[in-house]
């Protein structure tokens, strides 16, 4: 009895923190079908007085839309493949290899988390341009190959696990990366949602970096296509709204597949240091 009022406790205080945090995205929705009008009315309209489509007609109907899309669907997609082959390696030998310097890889690698882009964008413009990749894709792909957080997570979760069935496995003869991908990997599914997760909507939603590393319309993102429906003198706030709404459902997809693997993956990542 004591257990189920205290869990009607926690819904109560949770379902309007809940409501608040939905309010924006049920309004976002409700003003992608409003016209421009309507949006552009003041006091703003709250609920539209029909179904209006034209914001979606005009977002769909742009030639350029579909290549944004496929834009950040393919700099997504690699960030996200790459931070989960490429994290779990790094997190793996985090947690059970010791080496000269481990430690203070580790540290200095989480140190780098608190370094705001704003101080390192700069000298990532430059590698980039080295490189040759400014205006590609290459140069929004090659930052998110993987980061310090997916390296930090794995590791963690990883000291979670028991050794036992790593130590059955090398004494069978098994090399550290076969016992890494048919042992602990597939123990991992909760870290492996939540990393793929994050990153996808990390990468997704980022609009600062394209913008300083794409010129060509052809090559923008989503979200830096979106901004040019906003202009100066005219927006049209409908195709805004439809575009974002868009947006969004890929990421909200995506996190409604996965979010039951999150707490267990963010709980297993603490229990060992």
């Amino acid at each position: 009895m004591n257990a189920r009022r205290s869990g009607l406790g926690w819904h109560l205080l949770l379902a309007p923190i809940a409501l608040a945090f939905a309010v924006p995205f049920v309004w976002l929705v409700l003003s992608s079908v409003m016209s421009d009008a309507e949006i552009n009315r003041f006091p703003p309209a709250l609920w539209p007085k029909g179904i209006h489509l034209d914001g979606y007609r005009y977002m769909l109907g742009n030639a350029l839309f579909p290549r944004w899309f496929g834009n950040s669907l393919i700099v997504a997609s690699v960030a996200v493949l790459s931070n989960l082959l490429l994290g779990a390696l790094g997190g793996y030998a985090f947690a059970r290899m010791r080496f000269g310097g481990s430690r203070l890889m580790l540290g200095l690698m989480l140190a780098t988390m608190v370094v705001p882009f704003q101080l390192t964008m700069i000298p990532t413009f430059l590698v980039m341009k080295w490189l040759g990749l400014i205006d590609t894709l290459g140069a929004l792909i090659l930052p998110s190959l993987v980061t310090p957080f997916a390296v930090f997570l794995f590791r963690q979760f990883f000291l979670s696990l028991p050794r036992e069935m790593e130590e059955a496995a090398w004494i069978d003869g098994c090399s550290r990366l076969r016992v890494l991908f048919s042992i602990v990997l597939p123990l991992s599914r909760p870290a492996l949602a939540t990393v793929a997760v994050l990153t996808f909507l990390t990468t997704w939603n980022d609009l600062t970096w394209p913008l300083i590393a794409i010129n060509h319309d052809t090559r923008y993102t989503l979200q830096l296509g979106l901004t040019t429906f906003q202009g100066l003198h005219h927006t049209k706030w409908s195709a805004v709204m439809a575009g974002n709404v868009i947006t969004v459902l890929p990421v909200l997809v995506a996190f409604l597949l996965a979010q039951k693997t999150f707490v267990q993956a963010l709980t297993s990542s603490g229990i060992k240091g």
